[in-house]
């Protein structure tokens, strides 16, 4: 599992150009399945998401999680960070999860970030969405539960 993570003062992402998800300050997540992914890789994905300390403290360090300064989620479904670029001009895509494997562990994983309490919004899977964001700091990480 993979997920491109950027820390936003606001997101959201439209689908047929109505909002079907919105945050303000938190995380915007770019998240990808491919087939060897289990509820375990959605778990140490989720804790890690939940706990990373890339919030300022009152001293301006990165020292508060997302749960420490009460931060919300927009989670975008993404097949494409799967996508292998290696040969030719097309991407090759045969290491994403095909949706009946995929749909059901990217809901896991969203439910995985409420159950912490976390306010989650999401796209529609498999839909062509527009997403906006300001991402602030500059923040953005990648997590990959297969180099944990």
């Amino acid at each position: 599992m993979k997920v491109v993570l950027q820390r936003v003062s606001e997101a959201s992402v439209k689908v047929n150009e109505e909002v079907v998800g919105k945050i303000n300050s938190g995380l915007m997540l770019l998240v990808g399945i491919t087939h060897e992914d289990t509820v375990e890789d959605v778990q140490y994905v989720t804790e890690k998401i939940a706990n990373l300390r890339i919030f300022e403290d009152e001293d301006g360090k990165l020292n508060r999680s997302l749960l420490d300064v009460g931060g919300q989620i927009l989670s975008i479904s993404q097949f494409t960070l799967y996508g292998d670029c290696r040969k030719g001009r097309r991407p090759n895509f045969m290491a994403a999860a095909k949706p009946d494997v995929a749909a059901p562990l990217y809901e896991t994983f969203n439910e995985a970030l409420r159950e912490k309490g976390i306010q989650v919004e999401t796209g529609v899977f498999g839909a062509m969405m527009d997403v906006q964001l300001i991402n602030h700091g500059p923040v953005t990480l990648i997590i990959d539960s297969k180099q944990n």
